[in-house]
């Protein structure tokens, strides 16, 4: 029998006192998972398979090549909208930037780069199967937010009290020692923390694919409502929504919840709002909570992830995506900013996930040295990339033309 207690170490302040603790009971946050027997149950079911074989669909029908460019962009994607519900507005092109060093001489404007970069970085461990089993554990999720606070400038890691003015510095990784209120919601006390923090993993993780699925969102909410960290829970919840849902939909990182809940975002707060409201009567199911609100808010999520899946699955139709990009391509042949042929290569990579570069001369019919010129003009301007000089080409997805290649995706920068 695993020793969760031992995952996190008794609460204290950082004098090294105890914490205030005014053992709070775990049933508080009752019910943590939609009941067989709720009258939601079979809807919302139904509504985690119909998500699950989208997704699937979705990712089976994407060559490897576009695949992974895809999670490439999606990523910055998340970032941008995960970062919006937040109230930070770092556009894809200038988190692109961010990626290449590129950084705005405004020091606002160079720090969210910086934390769209920490947000894409801990992403793509994630993606890497860096979380993988352990996205709703103790220690996963205080991973999460210590890989992403040691990535912020020192700047980011200090946060105001809204009623007494102090400021504080957020200790990536680390519970928080005070108390908080977010809304209406006062939160557990600091010293309850790993106890709560304990029921959440016996209650989420090891869960089957199914079951996880339905899961998501309640325990997307019962996370910001046990409020561990000082700050970043909001992020640090949508990271582990995404852990969930890459694992246990095999998702390919292709598609963002994110975008849709920002999207959606006085819904989506309005939900997690309701979520925090009591039993309302013997109707509303045997919990401390509402259970029909967390019905409600499962419903919202999963419907929501289902619109994101079939809108990245109608932008990459492979014969649209592939008019859009040698549309494109034309026009910037004509434009003379592109040699000519260049979509020819365009097309092969599209077709066929990677084009060896051996290939491009017949491909092409021309020469080596032509064909080199041909590949180094695609490169500069980022829509193929290759991990050597000797490496298969691959498509890539610059945010700066995702407005041509992906509409819709993010609004365009100003």
């Amino acid at each position: 029998m695993r020793d969760f207690e031992a995952d996190i170490k008794t609460a204290t302040s950082e004098d090294g006192s105890a914490l205030v603790d005014r053992r709070e009971q775990v049933s508080l946050m009752e019910p943590m998972r939609i009941s067989e027997t709720s009258r939601h149950r079979e809807g919302l079911a139904d509504l985690a398979l119909e998500l699950a074989a989208h997704a699937a669909g979705f990712r089976r029908s994407l060559p490897e090549g576009v695949l992974a460019a895809l999670a490439d962009l999606v990523r910055a994607m998340n970032c941008y909208y995960s970062n919006l519900i937040e109230g930070h507005d770092t556009h894809p092109v200038d988190i692109e930037r961010a990626l290449k060093e590129d950084y705005s001489s405004d020091a606002e404007k160079r720090n969210l780069q910086l934390e769209a970069r920490a947000h894409i970085a801990v992403q793509r461990w994630i993606d890497d199967g860096g979380l993988s089993g352990r996205a709703l554990t103790l220690k996963g999720v205080c991973e999460v937010h210590k890989r992403f606070g040691e990535l912020l400038p020192e700047e980011l890691l200090w946060i105001e009290d809204p009623e007494s003015g102090e400021r504080m510095r957020v200790v990536p990784g680390a519970l928080r020692c005070r108390d908080v209120r977010v809304g209406q919601h006062i939160a557990i006390s600091p010293g309850a923390l790993p106890r709560f923090l304990v029921q959440f993993e016996r209650t989420y993780a090891g869960l089957g694919r199914a079951e996880t699925i339905i899961a998501a969102a309640a325990a997307h909410h019962r996370l910001l409502w046990i409020h561990p960290f000082l700050d970043g829970n909001g992020r640090v919840a949508r990271l582990m929504s995404h852990a969930m849902l890459l694992e246990a939909l095999d998702a390919g990182g292709v598609w963002s919840i994110a975008r849709g809940l920002a999207r959606n975002v006085r819904s989506y707060k309005s939900h997690l709002a309701t979520c925090d409201l009591q039993r309302r009567n013997d109707l509303d199911g045997r919990g401390h909570l509402s259970e029909e609100g967390l019905a409600t808010f499962t419903r919202f999520f999963l419907e929501t992830c289902l619109d994101q899946v079939e809108f990245m699955e109608e932008l990459a139709q492979p014969k649209r995506l592939r008019d859009r990009i040698l549309l494109w391509s034309e026009e910037e042949v004509r434009g003379d900013t592109l040699p000519p042929k260049a979509g020819r290569i365009l097309e092969a990579i599209l077709y066929r996930g990677e084009l060896p570069r051996g290939e491009v001369p017949e491909l092409l019919g021309t020469s080596e040295r032509h064909a080199r010129r041909i590949v180094a003009a695609l490169v500069e301007r980022g829509v193929i990339v290759s991990t050597s000089t000797r490496a298969p080409l691959r498509l890539a997805f610059p945010a700066k033309l995702a407005s041509r290649w992906m509409p819709g995706l993010f609004p365009e920068k100003a």
